[in-house]
């Protein structure tokens, strides 16, 4: 999961916990609310903590190719 997924789960999560007044037969939305915030908040840290080792945004960025044994220009 990306950042935008992380931080999509934590909205969802969010709005199902604190302004959600419904009832369903069945389904306890405050808890699935909070398992949605929760999941978001790992998967956002998760993320984060791997950013540096994906290089970013910047990773695909220009490369320089030099040749070993190329002549000289003048």
């Amino acid at each position: 999961m990306g950042i935008g997924v992380s931080l999509i789960l934590v909205a969802a999560g969010a709005v199902l916990v604190w302004a959600v007044n419904a009832t369903v037969s069945g389904v306890d939305l405050v808890a699935v609310g909070w398992v949605l915030f929760v999941v978001g908040i790992v998967s956002l840290i998760i993320s984060m903590l791997f950013w540096s080792s994906w290089g970013g945004p910047a990773a695909f960025g220009r490369r320089r190719y030099v040749e070993e044994d190329a002549p000289p220009r003048y």
